[in-house]
């Protein structure tokens, strides 16, 4: 699976095929979809996010954001992860220009089961949603991964360096902190979010505080990153704020070991 930061760099190193080049064309944006399903969700819960994703990709506001890009088309893709990148979840590049090619997708997405599995890896998503991108046929005005996640993270690589790698990149990481129960990371999952996995030019982060929101929030979510513009910060930060503990996940697994 091409998911490790190894690959992220030999693909940025390396120039883009004409091949590909030719075969994708310019779209506004490039735009990953990379969704958590770890087993801190319920299948319900799974479910109603699943749903969510498939109202806003057929809503109106996501299709007029659509249109109204300079280009008029994006390029998306969709996967699921959880300790690493669920397998056969991935839904490939498809460009969106019309409600029926939303449709499309959005048809390709309802037919992929619902699978959760154990732990979670940020890190695995950014450099899978990086790699996507990097290696993928398009070429966006901007690079986004629209990461979906209701904890820190706590497998695989730590998360910093992959945020890092892919801001290097020229790619923005955006998030959705799902907060329907205690993270444990101090200051809430919103602020460890903004501090230890978002980055990037105009970056954000919108907290989803009660499931019945999360098709609201991610509508709102997609059609600010089509359209490349951040939300008005509720809360603004102090400089005497301290910043998240970025491996608080990995020392919150440690302590289920040590006990």
């Amino acid at each position: 699976m091409l998911n490790t930061l190894a690959m992220l760099l030999s693909l940025t190193a390396a120039p883009l095929p004409m091949v590909a080049q030719q075969a994708g064309g310019e779209v506004d944006v490039e735009l990953v979809l990379a969704v958590d399903t770890s087993r801190s969700m319920d299948y319900e819960e799974a479910r109603i996010q699943r749903q969510g994703y498939l109202d806003a990709l057929r809503h109106k506001e996501f299709i007029d954001a659509v249109r109204g890009g300079l280009v008029g088309r994006i390029a998306i893709s969709y996967f699921e992860w959880a300790g690493d990148i669920v397998p056969g979840s991935v839904v490939d590049w498809t460009v969106i220009e019309t409600e029926q090619d939303a449709a499309a997708f959005a048809a390709k997405l309802e037919a992929r089961p619902i699978d959760t599995q154990r732990r979670t890896s940020i890190s695995a998503a950014i450099a899978q949603g990086a790699t996507m991108i990097v290696s993928g046929p398009y070429r966006g005005m901007r690079q986004v991964i629209d990461v979906s996640g209701d904890g820190p993270n706590n497998a695989g690589n730590p998360v910093v360096p992959a945020r890092d790698k892919a801001i290097e990149a020229g790619i923005v990481i955006n998030g959705l902190a799902l907060m329907l129960r205690p993270s444990g990371a101090t200051g809430g999952l919103d602020k460890y979010y903004a501090d230890c996995v978002t980055g990037g030019p105009g970056s954000f982060v919108l907290p989803v505080h009660k499931i019945e929101d999360f098709a609201t929030a991610v509508r709102r979510k997609l059609v600010l990153e089509i359209s490349g513009v951040s939300p008005t910060p509720l809360i603004r930060k102090v400089a005497n704020q301290p910043t998240s503990d970025c491996m608080i996940g990995e020392k919150q697994w440690q302590d289920l070991f040590d006990r």
